[in-house]
């Protein structure tokens, strides 16, 4: 019989909130006071979907919605607590923020705002850019949510 040693499975979320990306300001080591995505292990008996949108709740009291899958994040280096293996979702989320668990404080910043991140959460970020048109989701929520931003109406 093979003797097989599993890797651990987390989720990190890209989460839309009105025209920003939501952060979460760590409150535990490892990386304890950085900005990092929401996220977490899985737990027994959850998807990976079910996870990060449970994540997502505990850590920012925001209700969640998965738009896309982004990727799948296995350098065995990416955490210093071991090989954790990462599916990162991209969400748009509602309600009003509180940071809870894991985080000691909600951060928003727009894209071009973010500073460097704990684990590979830069390389997430920047893969939803390429790959998801991360630019082109926050314009549409920034049209959604600011009338001044709209364009006129043609007749």
């Amino acid at each position: 019989m093979i003797k097989m040693k599993m890797r651990p499975l987390a989720v990190d979320a890209i989460v839309i909130y009105r025209d920003r990306l939501v952060f979460i300001k760590r409150k535990n080591e490892p990386y304890k006071g950085m900005l990092a995505l929401p996220g977490g292990f899985v737990e027994e008996g959850e998807t990976t979907e079910q996870a990060v949108i449970r994540e997502v709740r505990e850590e920012t009291g925001l209700k969640a919605e998965i738009l896309k899958l982004v990727g799948v994040y296995s350098n065995p280096h990416r955490d210093p607590r071991g090989p954790v293996v990462s599916i990162c979702y991209l969400l748009k989320a509602a309600g009003e923020h509180k940071a809870s668990t894991d985080a000691s404080e909600v951060v928003l910043l727009k894209p071009a705002e973010v500073p460097m991140l704990a684990f590979d959460h830069n390389a997430m970020i920047s893969d939803a850019e390429k790959e998801c048109n991360l630019n082109g989701i926050l314009s549409e929520v920034q049209e959604h949510h600011d009338p001044q931003q709209r364009r006129p109406e043609v007749p």
